[in-house]
């Protein structure tokens, strides 16, 4: 065991206390349920968590779920919010085969999640920029979105760096390359859904996970794309290797 794989469990330890009183809080602030708009919410989410994609080169992947976590933020109660983000993420977290059951690793997705969300929420009805961005609409949901990033790539950068003894820094620059477009899109798509709500009603979120599909058949090709070159890079350096390998020995 390297000596910077050893703080990984207390790194999984903090997140999971951090996230026992992020729903704790929800708990004593809890406010009446919106269970039409919830269930559509958890229910949706949870299936498009399963749409999900290994990041090239790395032990982590992403969902297209973020549009209805941001919504769940925005138009829910935060012990609502929280919930989603939990069975969420707990579902996107299932693997495909119970060999590749890794129990925490879901806990530490979940708490990181939960946090996301918890701090998402928190930033967004902030009452230090509620009044101040009353003239800048779409600036609270910027920064939610912003939240969602900050705490989840950082969270995955740190556990990614800490169990494969690597530079926090660089992985955590890799996942931003890869994942801030995503994020973008999705801040963007959820601000056009609000819009619209306010004229239709809460069921319009519905009709976005077409959208997210479609997004998934992109990033999946370019997902693909970037790993088959990952592949072809060490193995072409493997080969290079060898054949040094071959002539220094004659």
């Amino acid at each position: 065991m390297t000596k910077s794989s050893r703080f990984a469990a207390p790194f999984v330890a903090a997140t999971t206390i951090a996230a026992l009183e992020m729903m704790s809080h929800s708990l004593l602030h809890m406010q009446a349920l919106q269970v039409g708009e919830f269930l559509s919410l958890l229910l949706i989410s949870g299936l498009a968590s399963r749409l999900k994609l290994k990041l090239p080169g790395m032990d982590s992947n992403m969902s297209v779920n973020l549009p209805f976590l941001l919504l769940a933020v925005i138009r829910l109660s935060l012990f609502e919010a929280l919930l989603v983000a939990l069975v969420s993420t707990a579902v996107q977290s299932v693997p495909k085969s119970r060999e590749l059951w890794q129990p925490v690793k879901v806990l530490f997705n979940v708490n990181s999640m939960v946090l996301a969300a918890g701090v998402g929420a928190l930033v967004f009805r902030s009452q230090f920029l509620v009044k101040p961005t009353q003239s800048f609409g779409a600036l609270p949901l910027v920064l939610t979105g912003c939240a969602f990033f900050l705490i989840n790539t950082l969270a995955v950068a740190m556990i990614i760096a800490l169990t494969e003894s690597t530079n926090v820094f660089k992985t955590w620059g890799t996942i931003c390359r890869l994942s801030f477009p995503y994020y973008l899109e999705c801040t963007g798509l959820t601000s056009i859904v609000l819009t619209v709500t306010r004229h239709v009603g809460w069921q319009v979120p519905l009709a976005i996970l077409p959208v997210m599909v479609a997004s998934y058949g992109c990033y999946k090709l370019f997902f693909g794309q970037a790993s088959q070159a990952l592949k072809t890079v060490s193995v072409t350096l493997s080969k290079a290797d060898a054949k040094h390998m071959t002539a220094g020995a004659s």
